[in-house]
Formats: C-alpha cells, structure tokens, sequence
C-alpha cells in the first residue's frame, strides 16, 4: 500500500481542507463513470478512497501519523511501523537491526503486504478484514442510462406482426418481437439492454419508437382498414363480382347493382388483429365511380338523351333549396 499523502499528493503538512480539496480533484479525474471499461482507473479511484478514508479524517490522521494505524485504517502490529512515519516508531526501537535497516525492507509491510492488500479489495467492495466489518468507502452501483432507438415498420408488418433485428451502437444485434396491430407511435420496451450499469449496478431499457410507413391503398383508423374501390358505371348500375386487396390477400367483393358513389361495403374481419390475436377489425370498401380517362362518344350521345325522373343529387344532399 502506497502512504495515503503521497497517493492524494499532498504533503504531509497539509491542512484538511487542502487533503480535501485534493481527494475532490483526483476523485473526480478517476471516477469510473467518468472512464468506462478502465479497469485501472478504477483501481486508482479505489486507492484514492482507501487514502481518504484514513488522511481525510483528522482523528484517524493522528494515529496513522504516530504509527498507530496502518495505510488502510488497521491498527499497527506491535512493533510495526509506516514507512515515511515519525522515525520513533521503528521496529526493534532496542536495536535488533546490527546494520539499521528497516526489518521489512523492500516493502511497506514486508512479508505480509499481501494480507493487507487483500484486506483493501474486501474493503472495498463492502467486505472487512478480521470481521471487523469495516465499511466500505467505494462507490455504491449505479444502473445505466436507458436508451432510445427508432424502427420503421411497413404498413403490413405493423399489422401483422413480426421479427425485426435490431443492432444498437455498440455493435449488439437483437431479435425484437413486433406484436399484432402495432400502431405508429408505439414504444417498446427492452428491459435491461440499454447502457450498462456502474460497480455492479443493473443495465439500463432500451425503448423502441415504431414507426409505421403508409400504404398506398389502406387506411387505417383504429383496428379498421379503409379501401377506395373505382368501379365503372357499367358496374355500378348493374352489379359485379370485384377482386379487392386485403392486408391478407385478395379477396371477392360482390358490389350490389345500382351501388352509387360513396357506398361502403364492409368485409367482416379483415381488419388488425389485436396484440393478443383475440379479435380483429373490419375493412371498409369504399365505392367511387370513375368515368373512362378517354372521352366516349357513344356514352355522351346516350346521356344527351337520357332524361331521368326525379333525379336531383344537390338537393338531396341539401346543397340547393
């Protein structure tokens, strides 16, 4: 173990303020958040705790200055000492040492360094030497930051649900599940695999926003789908079996005879399902009559004769009185 003074670099003349002001600076320079994936940066942010934790507090600066405790808040062996301590408190102060060397030169603790190493890991991480249960003054976990990706779904696969991969920044590809009736807007959840967590701490959500491209047939309102039919006026006047689009496939339409524009005719359950497959919604067919693109001659002359009874569209949608 390092002297605490010489790890927050100040002297050991320092006042507590200065001890503090140094501990804040360093502590903040190797604070893990800060240096993600540094293992030793890490370490020196818990070897800057550790010297806090005796310096930083003026009763237990005393006895580590006289000797009494350890660098890592333990008390002395008897006999034992600090390097770069009062010189007073020497091992063998009766003179063992012929040569006067220190007796455990070549380390602060000599042959058992290793015990107190260990002791500042299991200290660190909330564990105590000894069982005497000191605490721990590491950082405490902290869960990662939640996340938030977009996906783009087309018109039938938000309907119909499906699996889409999803691969985030950092390289992870996941299988997201996309239920049933899947609405623009929509926000999955992806629990625990946003940012990950802190000194143990849980990951973070990642959150999906869905966004659904429009078709260029369907409408949706709700789990409904809307179709625009055009059909002749051949077929609206008389009738006819018609093949419409659904988001399942086509399908037969009957068009009833004398079906006018603006009709809707609706086709049981072939609308959205819902998220739990339960039910589903309705398509709504409706009708518009289109006339042909190229004028008709024959279509003209018959109209120029056609003179209907009764026949009053703007009245009776109440435009003209």
């Amino acid at each position: 173990m390092r002297d605490p003074y010489q790890t927050l670099g100040v002297p050991r003349g320092a006042s507590q303020d200065e001890i503090k002001a140094a501990y804040r600076k360093l502590a903040k320079k190797f604070h893990p958040d800060l240096n993600p994936g540094k293992p030793e940066v890490e370490r020196q942010f818990k070897e800057v705790n550790a010297a806090y934790d005796v310096v930083g507090d003026a009763e237990k600066r005393a006895k580590f200055d006289r000797g009494k405790i350890d660098a890592s808040g333990q008390e002395q062996r008897q006999g034992g000492f600090w390097r770069g301590g009062r010189s007073g408190a020497r091992a063998n102060a009766g003179g063992g040492n012929a040569a006067g060397g220190d007796p455990f030169a070549g380390s602060p603790f000599g042959a058992a360094d290793d015990i107190f190493e260990e002791f500042i890991r299991q200290a660190t991480r909330g564990g105590a030497a000894g069982g005497r249960g000191r605490r721990s003054s590491g950082p405490r976990p902290e869960r990662g930051a939640d996340v938030t990706y977009s996906l783009k779904l087309d018109f039938a696969e938000a309907a119909a649900g499906i699996k889409k991969r999803v691969t985030f920044p950092d390289g992870r590809a996941l299988d997201v599940a996309i239920p049933p009736g899947t609405e623009e807007g929509a926000k999955l959840r992806l629990k625990g695999q946003g940012r990950p967590g802190t000194h143990g701490g849980e990951a973070g959500d990642a959150y999906v926003d869905i966004q659904v491209a429009p078709h260029a047939l369907f409408e949706r309102k709700g789990n409904d789908v809307y179709l625009d039919l055009p059909i002749t006026l051949q077929e609206a006047l008389a009738g006819a079996a018609i093949t419409v689009p659904t988001i399942d496939g086509k399908v037969t339409l009957r068009v009833p005879e004398h079906s006018n524009a603006g009709t809707t005719l609706r086709l049981k359950s072939k609308g959205i399902p819902d998220a739990r497959g339960a039910s589903r919604g309705d398509q709504y067919v409706r009708i518009r009559i289109a006339l042909p693109d190229e004028p008709d001659r024959e279509l003209e002359r018959f109209i120029e004769k056609w003179k209907p009874k009764n026949y009053q569209p703007r009245k009776k949608a109440g435009l003209e009185q």
